[in-house]
């Protein structure tokens, strides 16, 4: 596992550790299973606070993403049935919402941010 921060991102350091986390499993590069380093390990690589990396874990503990165990190192999860649940659908729901909403204010039109959303659907197709 391979993770950076990148200093011109205008995200907090913890979405930008969650997101990479996600999409190295996305990509097969972390599997159910697999250790994490440890908060302290994963901080002093990163160069940022252990409480950064900490929230981060808690995160992705709380979406079932990683197993957190006091005393052991964080692991990735086994893969639970797909949860295409209401409440699944409305959470993705409104997290386009906030980035629609921030296209929009930056001057894209629908049509610019459906073609964005499409061209990212088929990069995800081809990875």
């Amino acid at each position: 596992m391979w993770l950076s921060i990148d200093e011109r991102d205008t995200r907090p350091l913890y979405l930008q550790i969650i997101n990479q986390i996600k999409e190295q499993m996305r990509k097969g590069v972390l599997k159910p299973g697999d250790e994490l380093p440890s908060v302290r390990e994963l901080a002093d690589s990163l160069g940022i606070n252990m409480h950064t990396v900490r929230s981060a874990y808690l995160k992705l503990r709380d979406q079932e993403i990683i197993n957190l165990r006091l005393g052991r190192r964080a692991t990735i999860a086994r893969l639970q049935q797909p949860r295409n649940t209401p409440g699944v659908q409305a959470d993705i729901a409104a997290r386009f919402e906030e980035l629609i909403t921030d296209a929009l204010l930056m001057g894209l039109s629908p049509e610019e941010i459906k073609k964005i959303v499409n061209l990212q659907m088929e990069h995800l197709k081809t990875v």
